[in-house]
């Protein structure tokens, strides 16, 4: 049984439609990229999710059961805008918002302990989050979300105002949550993260499913339309090579685009008869390159 199962959910405000049928399902430990511009519906579907408005038709079941009491204990919410209290100690208010989701205080204040030692900053107990950095006020507002061991987790730009080093740390803990069983509904503008994290995908544009399953499967989909051609020296004539588009010189070597892959083998024979080859590889398409494509497609 899915974890998590959207079907066929709408929702209107006037005559404005925010999510026009979207459907999904998310497996227990899987983390599910949901994916769209400003405006296409991800807020709005993340809302209904998390039973803060509902939706007008269609349905949202958590471990196949309708929205309730017991199944909003079992979730959790990282938002994109940070939520906390600037001016209350940390452990306060995490303790607080444990115990809302049903969590006794000992059982909270060792969890949050737990998660502090986690992220080295166990000094944080008794700090105010006004005191700490932004990336710590997002470590922080992590623990918020995951404190009471949820089931499923909605996170709406995770890694936002993380250094490289923080954003490394929040990762793997992501992964952690992932391999323990979570369910977790991932939305974010960076692209990157999805193709490392997700496994399915939904694209929403203006409401509507534009493409959604699986990232691999898609990616077979969309043809390979760039060559990566790290060489000793230079190359000459690579211009002339059929299906070659375009070539840019970069410090490594050079950089293709194709509109055909059988231009891969020219290009390569070429590069071998006049200098030595470190690299050579007909790239597969970036998830930010086929949102591009997608969005683009549906917009025209």
């Amino acid at each position: 049984m899915n974890a998590l199962s959207i079907e066929q959910v709408y929702k209107q405000y006037g005559d404005k439609t925010a999510v026009n049928g979207i459907s999904l399902e998310v497996a227990p430990g899987e983390i599910y990229g949901l994916l769209g511009a400003n405006g296409a519906g991800k807020t709005t579907t993340m809302r209904m999710v998390l039973g803060l408005i509902y939706p007008d038709s269609g349905s949202i079941r958590y471990d196949g059961k309708a929205y309730g009491k017991e199944q909003l204990k079992g979730l959790g919410y990282l938002p994109e805008e940070r939520g906390l209290y600037p001016k209350v100690k940390v452990s306060d208010q995490i303790l607080y918002l444990a115990q809302l989701r049903g969590m006794s205080k000992r059982d909270a204040d060792q969890n949050l302990k737990r998660w502090l030692d986690r992220f080295c900053v166990p000094e944080y107990y008794n700090k105010k989050v006004e005191e700490l950095s932004k990336g710590n006020q997002q470590k922080i507002q992590f623990i918020a979300a995951v404190i009471h061991q949820p089931r499923i987790v909605i996170m709406d730009e995770a890694f936002s105002g993380l250094d490289p080093v923080n954003v490394e740390l929040l990762k793997s803990t992501v992964k952690e949550l992932r391999d323990a069983g979570s369910c977790i509904l991932f939305s974010t503008h960076r692209m990157e993260h999805v193709e490392e994290l997700c496994r399915n995908i939904t694209i929403l544009h203006k409401s509507n499913t534009v493409l959604q399953g699986n990232l691999k499967a898609i990616k077979k989909k969309f043809p390979r339309e760039r060559i990566i051609l790290s060489t000793d020296g230079d190359v000459s004539g690579l211009e002339a090579v059929g299906g070659v588009m375009k070539v840019k010189r970069h410090e490594y070597g050079y950089e293709l685009l194709i509109h055909d892959e059988a231009a891969g083998r020219p290009v390569l024979e070429l590069a071998m008869a006049q200098t030595g080859v470190h690299r050579f590889e007909i790239l597969e398409p970036t998830l930010n390159e086929i949102f591009i494509k997608t969005v683009g497609e549906s917009h025209e």
